[in-house]
């Protein structure tokens, strides 16, 4: 099955997670990703297993290199070297995309701008991932996603603080990364289209600090309406619908209600919890009731699901139309049977070691994801320059001046 982006090729020459994870999901969606890094070092993520901070071995996956580079070519290419500039520019113009979260005065200092990309190839799409946008007085400074996205876009404050009144800090590493890089591959879809359409290249823009403003969006207009600052506190409170909550079962798991139509719920979600006593008892005949008496009718459900263990609990709901679900831990998500369905964790092979990934969100024709390793790196310099008119010869002497790996 083929993708909506086959044919599309894309120059990424950026680091980390925040653009790589946009140029994966491209990858998800049919699109060529080669993927330019220096011949020395590489992505700054590869040094993660060497620097200690993830386990090595000769079993050893460095997933932060995985999941946002599978299925990407490796190129490596001495950027600052005449030959290795020349090098890519020649991919560039065989390319529709050029992405890159590379700081202004880097990509001048390497004359990898705008202007010199576009000097090579008219047509080209730009695509920037930045901080804190293209603008302004911290235009040219540099942020990861701890502090642009979660720190200065006001997403750390609007959720409960921590012990003492200490922020909290993000749910898991890059959180603020890959919700920009689904952006950043969203941006380029419409790119793609408006160039095909009108002719015209254009230059997409995505900063961390954008995304969180729109990740948070509701409490950004409730702020400015309201001035609320933050979301209540972790501590559970009574629901004016004890519909919508959570609720603790006798094993100590954790379910979500999110019963909005209390009404027309109420009758089979009592009874399948054994308490159809409940259906016709005034405190609680409709939903106004239960909201004047949401104390009363909170402390009577939570001791009804603590009759139950989590897996009771699921027997109990089968079929129940009410929307609900389990707090599952991440270990669940792998044997969780939509996940399993829909594809949403396909495998790779990785050094004979297979290695489950997670798909980017999006599926087209009902085709679930397929997923092949990141590539190791400088994998594909060779065939990629020969490609575009290199010979054998011309890149052993680049190889042995530094200009490629």
């Amino acid at each position: 099955m083929s993708g909506p982006l086959d044919g599309i090729r894309v120059i990424e020459v950026a680091s980390w997670m925040f653009i790589p994870s946009g140029g994966s999901v491209l990858i998800d969606w049919g699109a060529e990703v080669l993927k330019i890094e220096h011949p020395e070092t590489g992505d700054p993520q590869r040094g993660l297993m060497t620097s200690g901070i993830m386990p090595g071995g000769a079993a050893a996956i460095n997933f932060m290199i995985e999941q946002p580079n599978r299925g990407k070519k490796s190129i490596a290419i001495d950027i600052t070297h005449a030959d290795g500039h020349e090098a890519l520019m020649k991919l560039v113009e065989t390319a529709d995309v050029f992405l890159t979260n590379y700081l202004p005065p880097i990509r001048r200092k390497l004359k990898i701008d705008t202007d010199d990309v576009r000097a090579r190839n008219p047509n080209i799409i730009i695509a920037r991932g930045s901080g804190q946008g293209p603008k302004g007085p911290d235009a040219e400074k540099g942020g990861f996603d701890g502090a642009a996205f979660w720190a200065r876009g006001g997403v750390g404050m609007t959720v409960p603080q921590g012990k003492d009144g200490w922020p909290s800090g993000q749910p898991t590493p890059a959180f603020g990364d890959v919700m920009g890089g689904m952006a950043t591959a969203g941006g380029i879809a419409a790119a793609l289209v408006k160039r095909e359409r009108t002719g015209e290249p254009s230059i997409v823009d995505v900063s961390l600090l954008a995304t969180a403003l729109w990740q948070i969006s509701p409490m950004v207009l409730m702020n400015k309406l309201y001035g609320m600052e933050r979301l209540t506190s972790g501590e559970r409170g009574v629901p004016g619908n004890p519909g919508v909550g959570n609720y603790r079962t006798k094993d100590g798991r954790f379910v979500a209600m999110m019963l909005l139509q209390g009404d027309r719920f109420w009758a089979d979600w009592v009874t399948r919890l054994g308490k159809p006593e409940l259906v016709d008892d005034p405190r609680f005949a409709d939903a106004a009731a239960r909201a004047e008496n949401a104390a009363e009718c909170q402390k009577i459900l939570d001791e009804a699901y603590e009759n139950f263990t989590l897996d009771e609990l699921k027997v109990a709901f089968e079929g129940f139309d009410g929307v609900w679900s389990p707090f599952q831990t991440l270990a669940e998500l792998y044997e969780d049977p939509q996940v399993i369905a829909n594809g949403y964790l396909p495998t790779a092979d990785i050094n004979g070691t297979p290695f489950q990934m997670v798909a980017s969100p999006a599926q087209f024709d009902e085709t679930a994801v397929e997923v092949e390793r990141a590539p190791e790196h400088g994998e594909h310099t060779e065939m990629q320059l020969l490609e575009v008119g290199y010979d054998w010869d011309q890149l052993i002497a680049m190889k042995e001046s530094g200009a490629i790996l």
